[in-house]
């Protein structure tokens, strides 16, 4: 569930404003907004690899494994590559690359084999010797820029299934001017203007670390080393209850 934007721009703005501490326009508000939940959600990869080296837990809601990974999924995406086998192909543009898979064809029961993804030295290396050469039961890849290099080179690159994981769309509030200057907010969605606004697209359940993290940044801006302290010091305690 996406976090509301509106909300979240009218919550700090209250925090700031509640002892006249300051104000953050719309525009620098974006700015804040989106680096805010790039923050969070690389922390996300972080959290998962640190959870992953953790004794299991069964619960189902305090599973952290499986809340993490939820997180993740939602920007998990699955993608055919063109005869060109290059990430620039896919859209939403590719953040962090999972697994590629190959699929026969025509289809004769086969199922989708995985390739191993080799660095260059190690691709080359394996290539050249006749006992580790990959083949298509065992086939395998490396990148070069946006290239995807196959070996066996004759895989076609449509029938190659690339499963990644893309970044947030970027938030925005975005608003229409009223009758006496003010900003009027226009919603996710609405057909009334070009640019309607984006809500969050982070898990909801990392509201209250989001606005913890844009008041850290807001209180830089301004030079308020109170509201810094404060809600860096929230975002710890955050942190550590999650991980506790």
């Amino acid at each position: 569930m996406a976090i509301d934007i509106n909300e979240v721009y009218q919550t700090v703005l209250y925090v700031l404003n509640k002892e006249q501490r300051g104000y953050i326009p719309p525009a620098e508000f974006n700015k804040i907004a989106e680096q805010s939940q790039l923050t969070i959600f690389e922390k996300y990869f972080q959290d998962l690899n640190q959870a992953l080296r953790m004794p299991d837990n069964d619960s189902e809601y305090a599973n952290r494994v499986k809340n993490i990974q939820e997180k993740i999924d939602i920007f998990a995406r699955e993608k055919n590559l063109n005869a060109a086998k290059k990430f620039s192909v896919l859209d939403p543009p590719m953040h962090r690359l999972g697994t590629l898979e190959y699929t026969p064809y025509p289809l004769n029961g086969e199922v989708p084999v995985e390739l191993a993804e080799m660095t260059r030295h190690d691709f080359n290396l394996a290539i050249r010797s006749k006992l580790t050469r990959p083949t298509k039961s065992y086939p395998a890849f490396t990148i070069q820029h946006d290239e995807i290099i196959t070996y066996p080179k004759d895989l076609s690159g449509e029938q190659i299934t690339v499963y990644y994981v893309t970044k947030p769309k970027k938030p925005e509030w975005n608003y229409s001017l009223g009758q006496v200057g003010n900003y009027v907010f226009t919603p996710p969605g609405s057909t009334t203007t070009l640019n309607p606004s984006v809500d969050f697209e982070i898990s909801s359940e990392d509201q209250v670390e989001l606005i913890n993290t844009i008041l850290t940044y807001c209180g830089i801006i301004i030079r308020d080393q109170q509201i810094i302290q404060s809600a860096a010091s929230m975002v710890m305690q955050e942190n550590q209850n999650e991980k506790s």
